[in-house]
């Protein structure tokens, strides 16, 4: 593959993180790129592991999802090559974070993750992140790596109500 082509699909996937207000997983990139048949996967992995390798990207990994970040360098690089972006290809991206900023800040902004801490105990992380900064971060001790699982996949669908929940009863007099 021409190095050409590398480089826009990394400049995409900048410009993307850029555009964004929250750092977005490795699969919510996945599924802009390769629905608008851009690339392929192989070739988009290659963009994300030159683009973290680099320092162009920072990585962090929770329960199974990767999100990225794009740093201070990344952002230079995409000031001096950004313009090698089709600008359809660029209101394509931006109509795809503002028809799914809700989603995307969803996904991104509910966390959760686990650790074994010791036999037979695992703790469980579940957060919630505003603007960059953690607003609830609850550490739990379970038992089992399923108990582990299970809360964080009960987290992600429930955490709005049990946050409401919690501060209502904390609330109370």
């Amino acid at each position: 593959m021409s190095s050409q082509y590398l480089t826009l699909y990394k400049m995409l996937v900048l410009y993307m993180l850029k555009r964004c207000e929250v750092p977005l997983s490795k699969s919510q990139i996945y599924d802009f790129i390769l629905e608008k048949e851009y690339t392929n996967y192989m070739t988009l992995q290659e963009a994300f592991s030159e683009l973290a390798s680099t320092d162009l990207i920072s990585e962090k990994t929770m329960a199974n999802r990767t999100y990225l970040e794009i740093t201070k360098e990344g952002a230079q690089t995409l000031e001096f090559f950004g313009n090698r972006i089709n600008p359809s290809i660029r209101q394509e991206i931006d109509e795809y974070l503002k028809d799914n900023s809700m989603k995307l800040r969803n996904e991104s902004a509910v966390l959760g993750d686990y650790k074994k801490t010791a036999e037979n105990e695992y703790t469980v992380q579940l957060m919630v992140k505003e603007n960059g900064s953690s607003i609830v971060d609850i550490n739990l001790p379970v038992p089992t790596e399923e108990m582990a699982q299970a809360m964080i996949d009960n987290w992600q669908k429930n955490s709005q109500d049990i946050y409401q929940y919690v501060f209502s009863r904390l609330m109370e007099n």
